[in-house]
């Protein structure tokens, strides 16, 4: 069983007892959120699509950790005009333990 959840602007395909980064919440380490925000769930061949949320769908999740993402660079550069810029960037993360879908 697994279904498409939307948060932070992001997809997401999922399935029970799977962990996942998504962008950063707001919530305490440990505590247990739902997820709204359901798109599709499948079981084998019943699929059931919302338009665009399905009705009474939820994903129940716990907050594993916060964190950051490695570090990226980026440098912009124009040859022969004594141009360089170079800038990085860490992005939040929320890593989530999905417990648990109903549809």
């Amino acid at each position: 069983m697994y279904a498409v959840i939307k948060t932070g602007g992001k997809q997401y395909k999922v399935s029970e007892g799977q962990t996942l980064k998504v962008e950063k919440l707001n919530v305490e380490e440990g505590t247990s959120i739902d997820l709204n925000e359901v798109l599709m769930v499948a079981d084998g061949d019943d699929v059931k699509v919302g338009a665009p949320f399905l009705d009474g769908g939820k994903v129940t999740a716990t907050v594993a950790s916060h964190g950051r993402a490695k570090k990226i660079t980026i440098v912009k550069f124009r040859r022969r005009k004594h141009h360089r810029k170079q800038m990085g960037h860490r992005q939040s993360y929320t890593e989530l333990k999905i417990e648990k879908i109903t549809a």
